[in-house]
């Protein structure tokens, strides 16, 4: 299905604890180009992703943008250094015991297990390590629904394209036409001014008929578009043919346009009628709307 350059796609999802969001867009481009921005810590997606995207784009300017919004307390864990603890409360009973008297503690020992939240660097809030595994295959879930609307969008906007492409190459079929039916027409009309002209010079003496016909032909054969119509209406059926293609065709198009543009160019050269050569003018200007319009097919 033909495909337009230009795309745009967006997916967003909570999954294992992470709010991923996905946006995917591109406008035209001659080959794949591929950029992107993602958090620094979840650098390591950035080649799987670009490797992902090109299963779904050929060409194209890409640009991806990758948000991962941990939600609160999903990625921390709380440490308790035992150690310190421990050390506090032997710290806290020696003493009560060292300023007590006769042997007894100097203060009722009242010491809670709450009490500790409130000592320092007993308990230590910790950053818990990415699992990047889990990471990739959940932005991957959310980058392939994202690159599936960024298709879609895609494909309905080279369903625009095709249809006016398709009409633009009917029209030059026709103005081919007109072209070939004009042609025979304007040899006669040289025969007939050449014969004119003769007899105006020659003033009344015989002409020589085979001299004429002569003249006719050479001119003909000069001005003959045959070759030329023939190539043209060759390079609009391949056209349309195209543009019912499952493939990437955007460069083969432009090729395509190209050798329309040859033949009509060379009609043009030896047009020696004026309603040919506004024919052409046409023709050049319906040609260079396609061209403006394959530049956006994938």
């Amino acid at each position: 299905m033909l495909k337009s350059m230009t795309g745009y796609g967006r997916s967003q999802k909570i999954l294992d604890g992470r709010d991923i969001l996905v946006e995917i867009r591109s406008v035209n481009h001659r080959y794949y180009e591929y950029s992107s921005r993602i958090p620094r810590a979840y650098g390591y997606i950035d080649e799987k992703l670009k490797a992902l995207l090109k299963t779904g784009i050929s060409r194209g300017k890409v640009e991806v943008s990758v948000n991962i919004s941990n939600i609160e307390g999903r990625d921390t864990e709380i440490a308790v250094n035992r150690g310190v603890a421990e050390g506090y409360i032997n710290a806290l009973r020696s003493l009560n015991q060292e300023l007590g008297r006769d042997g007894a503690p100097w203060l009722e020992d009242d010491l809670k297990l709450s009490k500790l939240i409130k000592l320092p660097d007993v308990f230590n809030i910790q950053k818990t390590p990415d699992n990047e595994e889990e990471v990739w295959n959940d932005v991957r879930t959310v980058a392939e629904e994202a690159l599936e609307r960024f298709v879609a969008m895609r494909q309905t906007e080279g369903e625009k394209l095709r249809d006016d492409v398709t009409e633009k190459a009917e029209g030059i079929l026709g103005m081919v036409a007109k072209v070939e039916e004009l042609s025979p027409v304007t040899v006669e009309k040289y025969r007939e001014r050449l014969y004119q002209k003769l007899s105006e010079v020659l003033e009344g003496k015989e002409i020589d008929q085979q001299r004429i016909l002569t003249e006719a032909a050479v001119f003909a054969e000069k001005i003959a578009v045959d070759e030329e119509t023939v190539r043209l209406r060759s390079h609009i059926a391949q056209l349309r043919d195209m543009l019912s293609s499952e493939e990437p065709i955007g460069r083969k198009l432009d090729f395509i346009v190209q050798e329309m543009n040859r033949e009509v160019n060379t009609i043009g050269s030896k047009a020696q009628d004026l309603n040919i050569t506004k024919i052409v003018v046409d023709m050049k200007g319906e040609i260079e709307k396609i061209r403006e319009q394959i530049q956006n097919i994938e």
